[in-house]
């Protein structure tokens, strides 16, 4: 079992000093308990080993997409919460938007025809990104916020890209799974570097 903690609340201090210790919440739709998680192994994406699918390569050239950051990080919050409103809730925009207007959080918005059609957010401190959620409203959208992030993250010399649980998704595009004790020295390194995001 993942989880190591339960509180009724979410703060940004409580949140920021819990992604410092490798810990993340998650809404419970339990008594609208906030549940603290984990992972051990953890999955990261290599950030010098993104792998993107030849198909989806060939597509990226015919889609008129554009891609912004930190242009509309709370339409991204909610476009991630259409399908999921019980695990990021009123608490997690709050708190979520709290970080981000302290530079501590940021959004890929990727759009077509001045509409936001998908992207991503999360969480930012030293020279780690921790990727909180994804959405797409056509295809390939979310892809493409992916991409980009990890294009970012390379242009300013981060070191750790946490995407917390390994899914089919994400493995086709290099996410691996590390051991905890080998994440939290990943952590601890990324952590002590000072990057910036936008």
């Amino acid at each position: 079992m993942d989880i190591v903690g339960v509180t009724r609340y979410l703060t940004l201090e409580i949140t920021e000093q819990a992604y410092r210790q490798a810990a993340f919440p998650m809404a419970s739709p339990d008594h609208g308990l906030i549940t603290w998680h984990r992972p051990d192994p953890r999955a990261i994406i290599p950030l010098d080993s993104l792998h993107i699918p030849r198909r989806l390569l060939r597509s990226l050239k015919h889609e008129p997409f554009d891609v912004t950051y930190d242009h509309d990080f709370a339409a991204v919050m909610l476009g991630c919460a259409e399908n999921r409103p019980v695990w990021i809730s009123r608490e997690f925009h709050e708190t979520y938007g709290a970080l981000y207007r302290e530079g501590k959080a940021h959004s890929v918005e990727v759009l077509r025809r001045r509409r936001l059609v998908g992207g991503l957010y999360g969480v930012h401190l030293g020279g780690a990104f921790f990727a909180e959620s994804m959405f797409h409203r056509v295809t390939n959208a979310s892809k493409i916020a992916l991409i980009r992030l990890v294009q970012r993250l390379r242009e300013r010399d981060f070191a750790l890209l946490d995407v917390q649980y390994l899914t089919p998704h994400l493995a086709r595009f290099g996410a691996v799974e590390i051991p905890h004790r080998e994440y939290i020295r990943r952590l601890r390194h990324a952590l002590s570097r000072s990057c910036s995001f936008p």
